[in-house]
């Protein structure tokens, strides 16, 4: 039997069987129209180099579903006028939850990012009262009054740890006290409603991707500077997850020589300096040096940029430092991967206006093209509404593809 080689978006240039074609096609025309509606079905078609036919047979579906509106408006270029299509962001919600370090957040919001309802809530003192809490925490938002036809998609679940995908299991999450906990499995049973897992890191870059700083970029690189320092890919429109499942795991980088030959279990190299708790870290030795004597409070990240701010010598050093260390690692990433946007997240991106500026004067005329890097436009909602990009994945093969120039 020979492999069907059918029609796919300019862009797409793989044998595939009819099935998968078919899937691909739908999720770039719904791409198309979430991220550039309203359009005519002969604008999709003209725009992804698909037949007509092709494009109306799936949008058809897509209006089926409800993930599509017909709207009734029309436009004419001298000919016959045209329907116009628009994504029906407002007919599902979905519940997205980061989980955190510290805190658990979430929030139930439409398909178009709107967010109707949202919670943070503490840790709790074991795994199990971890897991009681997030379950607790999802039966609010299900209690939660939405409009009355409006349906639940699913739900999206982002771990600070290593998830091994698609099972959603967590591998290890130690601030919740998880090691191979069946987390997806379990809250599908427990809800009866599609549940997705993921890292948090890739959830926040998904979310950028779909709803913020990083909207329409083909290729983005989220780098989550807070508790800990990781960072999410995503390239042609595809979370890259590398062999492992650990692409992305920024803190483990080696920011000199000085630190190979070492082991590093759950901090790496750079997340042991750059992240917040290692600016926090840094800052209370070298005030410790200065003062002969230990500091009764050890200043957070946020005190060491604050103190910067004003003029303080010493966190005016501890901040230069950590600048230095990024910029080292942003350098490395932009030349292996050169791509379109680099977005700064987690709690040490709201110094963005202080760190930035360091960032781009360092990396200046070191890099064939130098990165774009920006401050997330998402803060604490970024791996929430990337729940939304992976539930909607989820339920309706929604597979990303590169975008058509």
């Amino acid at each position: 039997m020979q492999p069907d080689r059918s029609e796919t978006p300019s862009g797409i240039r793989e044998v595939a069987s009819s099935s998968t074609v078919r899937h691909i096609n739908r999720a770039a025309i719904l791409e198309l129209i979430r991220e550039s509606g309203p359009l005519s079905r002969s604008g999709i078609a003209d725009h992804l180099r698909l037949s007509l036919p092709t494009v109306m047979r799936i949008v058809d579906e897509l209006i089926e579903d409800d993930l599509v509106l017909d709207t009734g408006d029309s436009k004419a270029t001298g000919g016959r006028p045209r329907t116009l299509l628009s994504f029906n962001g407002s007919a599902y919600a979905v519940i997205g939850v980061d989980l955190g370090s510290r805190s658990m957040y979430g929030s139930i919001a439409d398909l178009s990012g709107t967010v109707l309802h949202e919670c943070t809530i503490p840790h709790k003192g074991s795994p199990d009262a971890n897991r009681d809490a997030l379950i607790n925490l999802i039966e609010e938002f299900l209690a939660f009054p939405r409009p009355e036809d409006q349906s639940l998609r699913g739900i999206g679940i982002a771990v600070p740890g290593i998830v091994l995908m698609p099972e959603g299991v967590v591998a290890h999450a130690p601030s919740l006290g998880w090691e191979n906990l069946p987390l997806q499995e379990m809250l599908t049973d427990h809800f009866d409603l599609p549940v997705f897992v993921e890292n948090d890191i890739n959830l926040a870059a998904l979310g950028e991707w779909g709803f913020g700083a990083g909207r329409s970029a083909h290729s983005l690189v989220a780098i989550s500077i807070g508790t800990g320092l990781g960072g999410g890919i995503i390239v042609d429109g595809t979370l890259l997850r590398g062999f492992n499942q650990a692409a992305g795991e920024i803190g483990f980088m080696f920011p000199g020589c000085a630190h190979l030959g070492k082991r590093y279990a759950d901090w790496g190299a750079l997340e042991s300096l750059a992240s917040g708790t290692g600016i926090s870290m840094r800052a209370h030795a070298l005030l410790k040096q200065m003062h002969g004597r230990e500091v009764d409070t050890p200043p957070s990240a946020e005190d060491v940029f604050q103190a910067a701010r004003d003029g303080q010598v010493w966190a005016t050093k501890v901040v230069e430092d950590t600048a230095d260390l990024l910029s080292i690692a942003i350098g490395n990433i932009t030349a292996l991967l050169d791509p379109e946007i680099i977005v700064l997240c987690g709690g040490v991106a709201r110094s963005s206006d202080i760190l930035l500026p360091l960032l781009e004067e360092r990396l200046e005329g070191g890099t064939l093209f130098p990165p774009h890097i920006v401050a997330s436009q998402l803060g604490k909602q970024a791996s929430a509404k990337g729940a939304i990009m992976l539930v909607l994945s989820g339920t309706t093969r929604y597979m990303i593809v590169k975008r058509v120039q």
